[in-house]
């Protein structure tokens, strides 16, 4: 039930896809990347580094298997 003295709030224009995708990007950022890690080419690496994960699978290899 409306009151006809009060103002109703307009109604938004519809926004397209990409102008909702900006709005909530400029809020919360880029929370999920268009692509999973596994699906990008690697990166290389700096001479004489190493990932985090492939030190720490080194670090694991028992004595015995050099």
């Amino acid at each position: 039930m409306t009151q006809p003295d009060k103002p109703q709030p307009e109604q938004p224009a519809a926004e397209t896809a990409w102008e909702r995708r900006r709005r909530l990007a400029e809020v919360f950022g880029d929370v999920l990347p268009e692509t999973t890690r596994d699906e990008r080419e690697p990166r290389p690496s700096p001479a004489g580094s190493e990932d985090a994960g492939e030190a720490w699978l080194k670090a694991q290899v028992p004595p015995h298997h050099g």
